[in-house]
């Protein structure tokens, strides 16, 4: 049985010669004093309840703390690792970035080269032709002239055959 502020404040005892009916107070004396009981007994097992949900919480919190230390940690190291990739990979392209440029250099020089080479091919061409022109018109001129040595010469030469194929 419960009895609330309400019903104690509200309770009115029997009037008797000396005073109040002592049954009736020592019967509410009996129902508070179980009420007080049953109260001191929640009151008990609910301060075991909360030092237990304290414990829980303080093991929660520090779960939380290493939970949030960790995640911490954990995204120092990967912007640490990114950090690092992408200052390797800055390097790689400005490796690769250098490479490119040399080898786009060596292709000009190379091709400076090859038009030079080209001209030095078309000067020996030109003087090759002038050359050639020359001893060819050289030998025109030998060949127009009538040098009667060589008329001489070549009579000589026919006779010569003449004369082998007759033995």
């Amino acid at each position: 049985m419960t009895i609330s502020k309400i019903d104690l404040l509200n309770r009115r005892f029997s009037k008797r010669l000396w005073g109040y009916a002592p049954e009736e107070v020592d019967q509410l004396m009996g129902e508070v004093a179980e009420m007080l009981g049953a109260v001191a007994e929640e009151r008990k097992h609910l301060i075991k309840k909360v030092k237990r949900m304290e414990a829980s919480v303080e093991e929660f919190r520090q779960r939380d703390e290493t939970l949030r230390d960790t995640l911490m940690s954990t995204q120092r190291m990967v912007d640490d690792i990114k950090g690092g990739a992408q200052r390797e990979a800055s390097l790689i392209l400005d490796e690769a970035r250098s490479k490119a440029e040399s080898m786009v250099q060596q292709g000009h020089n190379r091709l400076a080269q090859l038009y030079e080479d080209i001209e030095n091919l078309k000067r020996q061409r030109s003087q090759f032709e002038i050359q050639l022109r020359g001893l060819l018109e050289t030998h025109l001129r030998v060949m127009d002239s009538d040098d009667p040595a060589v008329s001489r010469l070549e009579s000589l030469e026919s006779k010569l055959r003449f004369l082998r194929k007759a033995e």
